[in-house]
């Protein structure tokens, strides 16, 4: 095998689809920026212990661990952004208040979440902690489907769902936590006959009222659909009253249901939402509200938001024309010199040709030149 070749899943990114991941970092730093989130950069790693708190134990298997030359210590390359932001937020700024905070760096999977998926995703995400009302869930959705507008994503479809549906029907089960993992892929493929089996022990009402919401996926005649089959629990009547007021203010975009949604079940906290989009053969955001993130860092506040991958992002938005570049002889004439560096100031992208190399500009696109003029140097349209 040549030394060259990567590891499986493990991909270089070219200048064609480097530059069009580089325009849509850009302009989602600048959406979450207008929306008044601040930029927080964490670590590459981490002392293993700090990553796999809390709700990061689920991330164990996905965390690529080495040994701390300096301590000896363990340390992880981070699988997931969000709990060292719950980390950020809750001893780095510890803030009374509101924050909002947002995060864009490259993550490490042990293992492809798909069979054509990378294993070095180009993480971006936004949460807001210290409100837990849904006007922060609102606001986060909002955000997010704006992430696909200025990533120039033609169409997409949102999904709702609440932890506390689940949740609360399951509440009088009393289920291994081996059993409620069974039950959790059961629910997800809505294998009613698995369901079944492995609830054979619970309440005959448990188990009714989860085959039911099996049948609970698709528009909002659900919501109705649940309130009148479900048992009248408190915690559920709320969450189905939430996603009905969250799908009332999402606008010009179409909006399902799944009741039965377990994803993150030992995670979120209360609703959830994956955005679908043509091209991509799973959903390319995931977000909710998940309130416990902070406890395990000393400090359990509301918090809610999203993540998503640009690299698989870029690959279902819309292609970006070439940059507008101007094309320059090189040259040691000091004229030709301060004008191209004036232009440069400018913002304008100046490529100088080197000599024997007139024509080898790929992505850029040289709608102009700089020409001698009567002894001075102008821009000319090609």
């Amino acid at each position: 095998m040549s030394a060259w070749v990567l590891p499986d899943h493990i991909a270089d990114v070219l200048p064609s689809e480097a530059r069009h991941i580089e325009e849509i970092r850009r302009d989602l730093l600048d959406v979450a920026r207008c929306y008044g989130y601040e930029l927080v950069m964490p670590p590459m790693l981490e002392h293993l212990e700090s990553l796999l708190s809390g709700t990061g134990e689920a991330l164990d298997l996905q965390t690529f661990k080495l040994v701390d030359q300096l301590s000896g210590r363990m340390l992880g390359l981070r699988a997931d952004c969000t709990p060292q932001v719950a980390r950020i937020d809750a001893h780095l700024l510890n803030r009374a208040g509101v924050a909002r905070l947002c995060y864009c760096g490259p993550v490490l999977h042990t293992r492809p979440d798909g069979p054509h998926a990378t294993r070095e995703p180009l993480q971006y995400g936004a949460e807001i902690y210290g409100h837990n009302g849904l006007e922060a869930d609102l606001e986060i959705l909002t955000l997010a489907l704006d992430a696909l507008r200025v990533a120039r994503v033609p169409s997409s479809r949102v999904d709702l769902g609440d932890a506390r549906i689940v949740r609360s029907v399951l509440a009088d089960a009393q289920l291994k936590p081996a059993v409620l993992a069974q039950v959790q892929v059961a629910l997800a493929a809505k294998d009613a006959s698995e369901v079944r089996a492995l609830l054979k022990h619970a309440p005959a009402a448990t188990t009714q009222s989860l085959l039911t919401l099996l049948q609970l996926y698709g528009d909002a005649a659900v919501l109705q659909e649940a309130r009148t089959a479900l048992p009248d629990i408190g915690s559920l009547r709320m969450a189905l009253e939430q996603l009905q007021w969250l799908s009332s203010h999402l606008d010009g975009v179409s909006v399902s249901f799944d009741l039965a949604d377990m994803r993150g079940y030992a995670y979120y906290s209360g609703a959830m939402f994956s955005v679908y989009v043509p091209g991509a053969a799973d959903a390319v955001i995931r977000g909710g509200r998940y309130d416990e993130v902070g406890e395990v860092f000393g400090r359990k506040r509301p918090a809610v938001g999203f993540s998503l991958d640009i690299k698989t992002l870029a690959g279902v938005a819309q292609k970006r024309s070439l940059h507008a570049a101007i094309r320059a002889p090189w040259g040691e004439d000091a004229l030709l010199r301060a004008a191209v560096a004036r232009l440069r100031s400018q913002g304008e992208t100046v490529v100088c040709t080197l000599p024997g190399h007139e024509s080898e500009i790929d992505e850029f696109h040289c709608d102009r030149c700089l020409v001698q003029v009567d002894g001075q140097w102008v821009v000319q349209a090609i």
